[in-house]
């Protein structure tokens, strides 16, 4: 179908909001058009059993099994229909219009059913009904011809001079014409696009980063591949997924899964897979934490773009039960991010999902997620994010991650990035992770939807896919000289092992050195500590000490001495016990750097306000780093080996970063004497 006929499908079924404007708002249109669009389609692409149909459920009518299946059978599809009506029909009698629709659509199979029911079919009826436009809308759909090919007046399949059948709208076709009324329901909708549907070129780049290490299989004879989408929205990834494998071998089948947590783009989502000949049982509904619709299956590739910073606190129960009951033997053993970001919670989940890869190397799967910057390095060593950074990269499946323009997406300005993983690695990528740099690769497209203000032209997904395929061997040939084509973009790709993500957080110590004096603010302190409650008579205690106001000591020794006599010529008693002298050192002893070495059981005491924590790569040695980094500028610094944790953490933008020097104070002095004579010179054209 070329472009003008699939706009001119849209407009057809677009064009019913001419009938309801005024009595629907522009962001309803969609809730009318594309329930009705569906309907129609399932209409069309059954006719052709209908009567086979009838005379089964007929057949089975007053018997007590359950003719499903032979009614799927007779139908020779997923779904069916049981009602003699059509939307033609229906339209020629007003009167009894909505009796007869709800008639209609309550006689398709259950899976069906449940699909128009989650568009809430039942109240939409209702609602046109009492606005006196169901007939109309009803008669506007049935002039739609969605057939997927053409029949001749007995009903056979006519077929063109080289046997095969005449198609009118293929599944594939009607994909495009339904994802185009999607789009525009979005846009009418006061909500961002961006919660319907991923941009169509983000989708295609995203799939092709997955699927393009597995070209020549997937041109093999009798190929099948399942995938799988557990935020699958409107069905946008399943689509390009199922688009993209084809495109490489015709004759492959491709079995799209997914779930979905909003009942409105659940709908949708069905209802594409059911347009385009999928089977709808695989798109669950619910979410996928606490209701896992695909538990223990596995699949070949797994892609996601989930939301960004949404918290899974409704789920918070069942995913810390999980976590701390299951372990590794379920999804989420790895670790838990904070509550107010689920992102790694899906890629635990996609990862659980992942077919095993057996003795011989078969099997195995693929991922391919949007994220924005915040897992990259959000969570401290051995926080929750971390510990999932860490077991990603130990399981060596980690296979790289590319740094998207921003302004790529409907609800969102930041950058984004594709994490791609995979337990079957190629040979020469194990151990390793590509990191590229897409951010400059852009268009401006124009004109803006929502948040999105560039765009990704073909010529970026070709180039962007070859610089990640063929990444080892462009950085290769970069070293040697050249000997590819695009080794000139070598700046663009970094690749690291797995352990130069790991680093030691160490926790560097330094002594507590101390002075000691006596001032009014020094006694006024200790009046107010815990450990004087203690002393029978505080006020005679503070004025013994009061005539040492002034005087000062350079070792805790003989600070003690002097406070300790003048207590006793006082007739008083010198308290006992370590909470009054941690009390009486922090009202007289004062930070020094050449004060005296505070000790504990003979070891300097570290000092926490001079307390520093330093991140050392994972396979350098903490101690020669302290020698070489420390050291020379505090001597007397040490390692407390006992606080030193492991992190993980992936630092993209440091690792692309430049130094652009500032521009000569020169230059920006003239730049700024030109602006001002600019000024002057339309000041001057305004008062003349």
């Amino acid at each position: 179908m070329n472009s003008s006929k699939h706009t001119e499908l849209a407009n057809h079924a677009w064009s019913v909001a001419d009938l309801l404007r005024g009595d629907y708002k522009q962001s309803d249109y969609g809730k009318v058009i594309l329930p009705f669009t569906v309907l129609r389609r399932l209409e069309c692409v059954l006719a052709p059993t209908k009567d086979k149909v009838l005379e089964v459920a007929a057949r089975y009518e007053n018997q007590d099994i359950n003719p499903d299946r032979f009614l799927r059978k007779a139908s020779g599809h997923s779904f069916y229909n049981t009602s003699t009506y059509t939307l033609k029909a229906i339209a020629g009698d007003a009167s009894h219009a909505a009796k007869y629709l709800n008639q209609y659509y309550g006689a398709f199979s259950p899976n069906a059913r449940e699909v128009l029911e989650r568009y809430d079919f039942a109240q939409q009826i209702k609602r046109l009904e009492a606005a006196d436009l169901l007939y109309q809308v009803v008669g506007r759909f049935a002039d739609l011809d969605l057939r997927p090919v053409e029949r001749d007046a007995d009903g056979n399949v006519v077929l063109d001079e080289d046997g095969n059948p005449v198609e009118i709208v293929t599944n594939h076709q009607m994909g495009y014409t339904f994802e185009e009324l999607i789009r525009r329901f979005a846009e009418q909708s006061n909500e961002t696009a961006g919660e319907h549907f991923t941009p169509r070129e983000v989708i295609r780049l995203m799939v092709n980063l997955l699927v393009a290490p597995d070209s020549d299989a997937l041109a093999l004879p009798g190929t099948v591949r399942t995938v799988m989408d557990p935020a699958c929205g409107t069905g946008g990834m399943l689509s390009a997924a199922e688009e993209h494998i084809t495109a490489h071998n015709r004759d492959a089948t491709v079995k799209v899964f997914g779930q979905e947590l909003n009942p409105e783009s659940w709908a949708i989502c069905r209802s594409d897979m059911m347009i385009k000949g999928q089977d709808p049982e695989n798109i669950k509904f619910g979410n996928s934490f606490s209701d896992d619709g695909h538990t223990g299956a596995t699949f070949d590739y797994l892609l996601a773009n989930p939301p960004f910073g949404v918290e899974w606190k409704k789920v918070k129960d069942t995913v810390e039960d999980e976590h701390e009951h299951l372990g590794d033997s379920g999804r989420f053993g790895a670790g838990l991010p904070r509550i107010n970001d689920g992102s790694l919670l899906f890629l635990q989940h996609m990862i659980s999902k992942m077919k095993p890869v057996d003795a011989s190397g078969a099997g195995g799967s693929r991922i391919a997620i949007v994220f924005n910057g915040s897992p990259l390095f959000t969570g401290a060593a051995e926080s929750g994010e971390s510990k999932i950074r860490q077991w990603i990269l130990e399981k060596d499946w980690l296979e790289g991650i590319v740094a998207l323009p921003d302004q790529l997406f409907y609800n969102t300005g930041i950058s984004t990035y594709f994490w791609v993983l995979s337990n079957r690695k190629a040979r020469d990528r194990r151990g390793k992770v590509v990191l590229l740099d897409a951010r400059d690769y852009w268009r401006k497209m124009r004109k803006s939807l929502g948040d999105k203000r560039k765009e990704l032209g073909e010529q970026h997904i070709s180039e962007i896919t070859r610089l990640y395929t063929e990444a080892l061997a462009v950085v290769d040939a970069a070293e040697k000289g050249g000997g590819h084509d695009l080794a000139d973009r070598a700046g663009k790709i970094k690749v690291f092992r797995n352990e130069n993500f790991g680093y030691h957080r160490i926790t560097v110590e330094r002594p507590l050195k101390l002075r000691f004096e006596v001032t009014e603010e020094t006694l006024t302190a200790l009046t107010a500590s815990k450990p004087m409650g203690r002393v029978t008579d505080v006020e005679a205690f503070v004025a013994a000490l009061r005539p040492l106001v002034g005087k000062s000591w350079t070792t805790k020794s003989d600070a003690w001495i002097d406070l300790k006599d003048a207590i006793v010529a006082a007739g008083l008693l010198w308290p006992t016990g370590a909470p009054f002298g941690k009390a009486l050192r922090e009202a007289v002893g004062v930070r020094d750097p050449e004060g005296e070495v505070q000790r504990i059981k003979g070891e300097p005491e570290p000092d926490p306000e001079l307390r520093d924590y330093e991140n050392v790569p994972l396979e350098e040695d903490v101690e020669e780093y302290l020698r070489r980094e420390v050291l020379p500028h505090v001597p007397d610094a040490w390692i407390d080996h006992g606080k030193t944790k492991v992190g993980y953490e992936i630092p993209f933008t440091r690792h692309f970063y430049v130094y652009k020097p500032p521009r000569p104070l020169g230059e920006i002095d003239a730049e700024l004497k030109a602006l001002e004579a600019e000024i002057q010179a339309l000041l001057g054209e305004v008062t003349e």
